[in-house]
């Protein structure tokens, strides 16, 4: 282990930003990145799979962003105010995003998904929020409750992942099964008129919605007087242009967003209807429903001007089909290497991610994956990292940028059958 990865052990908890949980021996840190390729502080290079999870969609150090960000960082860093980049940032989501009527900037996916579940708590007048069992929804209550259960207690209740969640943050967190739309139908009408929000991730982790199952959820939140809120903070602007709710044609309330829009750097988005979001009126302030929304750098021109410069590039012709052409090698690779080294695993995936899971049945929802052989999914991720893929090892994905070329694929696909030959057996 190099001296900067010992430095970065006596001041950082695990050594790390958090959620790599690598061992000590294999703990790096960085130094660049550039396109698909980062280099630690000895020199070492790794071909990049993680691309700051999913936040640099275009690529390290991508030539647009850098220079979108040199011209922006002389004419101040930080108003907190609008700026003319963030005037320009909203309305090309307002044109994008098919919910978006009114929307407000934060930081972060995390505070965006806490924002919407305040806004459909006073929209409604209700306290509770059902989301799907192991969907993260950012480091909130919403987000960690049933984030890695264990317990698998029965439906709705919920299990807090992380400690500090206070036992009435948990019970305001249902927990429904994902893909099966008569358990969360069942959940919705046993607790008629207490739920204010279902929120999902429209792509759970890796596991695609099945047929019908999102434009159910949309029927059935409808009917009951209840906000569907699209975690969009992974599909939006991955899965296509005007993200998850263009790909699936299924219109939410409510849209939270991060990661790719900012192109690597901080920002967080609420989209939705007008009605919901003019909530957040400071004039409306002192009335019942009024809900606080404030951030110091949310929108700062500086990620503004960097995320109008990725959508410039994710509007150029070809984008999408080369993002899907990417994955669709990647994972159709995976599939062949695991038949070919003897290994029963399910891949899963859509657009530009994709997954492992090891286990010998379909997976549609948490349980599913969980009833696998996680220890050899944990072997086979460490496994490639000690052969120069830089990845999460916690992580339940793979991403793929617009840097990613058929070779980086190809060097994956080399590593992963290494691996499952020396690592996995």
């Amino acid at each position: 282990m190099s001296s900067a990865a010992d430095r970065s052990w006596a001041v950082f908890p695990a050594g790390s930003p958090g959620e790599y949980n690598l061992p000590r021996e294999l703990t790096v840190v960085l130094a660049r990145g550039e396109g698909v390729t980062v280099w630690d502080t000895e020199g070492r290079a790794f071909t990049d799979f993680t691309m700051g999870w999913g936040s640099v969609i275009l690529g390290h150090a991508h030539p647009a962003i850098v220079e979108a960000v040199r011209r922006r960082v002389p004419l101040g860093s930080n108003f907190a105010y609008v700026t003319d980049a963030s005037l320009e940032l909203a309305e090309a989501l307002v044109r994008a995003v098919p919910c978006a009527e009114r929307l407000r900037f934060c930081a972060s996916g995390t505070e965006a998904t806490a924002y919407a579940g305040q806004l459909a708590r006073a929209y409604t007048g209700r306290s509770r929020i059902v989301k799907f069992e192991g969907a993260y929804h950012g480091a909130n209550e919403i987000g960690t409750v049933s984030l890695f259960p264990r317990r698998l207690l029965a439906f709705p209740q919920g299990e807090p992942t992380s400690a500090g969640v206070t036992p009435a943050g948990v019970a305001d967190v249902l927990v429904a099964p994902y893909n099966d739309l008569r358990a969360t139908a069942a959940i919705l009408a046993a607790r008629r008129g207490e739920v204010a929000a279902v929120i999902v991730e429209p792509l759970h982790r890796c596991t695609p919605p099945q047929p019908g199952f999102l434009a159910g959820l949309r029927e059935l939140t409808s009917e009951l007087g209840v906000l569907l809120i699209f975690d969009e903070t992974v599909t939006g602007f991955r899965l296509a242009y005007g993200g998850a709710q263009e790909y699936y044609g299924v219109r939410p309330d409510l849209a939270t967003y991060g990661k790719a829009l900012g192109g690597g750097y901080p920002i967080g988005v609420v989209a939705g209807r007008a009605d919901v979001l003019d909530l957040i009126r400071e004039d409306r302030l002192g009335e019942d429903r009024y809900v606080w929304f404030a951030s110091s750098i949310g929108g700062n021109p500086v990620s503004a001007a960097a995320a109008v410069a990725t959508l410039a590039e994710l509007r150029r012709p070809g984008t999408y089909p080369r993002l899907f052409a990417l994955g669709e090698s990647l994972r159709a690779g995976l599939v062949t290497v695991l038949k070919e080294e003897g290994v029963t695993a399910q891949v899963q995936g859509d657009g530009p991610l994709a997954a492992i899971v090891f286990a010998d049945h379909e997976v549609v929802d948490y349980r599913t994956a969980f009833d696998s052989d996680r220890t050899r999914a944990r072997a086979f991720l460490l496994g490639l990292f000690r052969r120069g893929i830089f990845l999460n090892p916690m992580s339940t994905k793979l991403y793929l940028s617009l840097a990613h070329t058929d070779a980086d694929i190809v060097e994956l696909l080399a590593a992963a059958r290494a691996t499952l030959r020396e690592d996995c057996r």
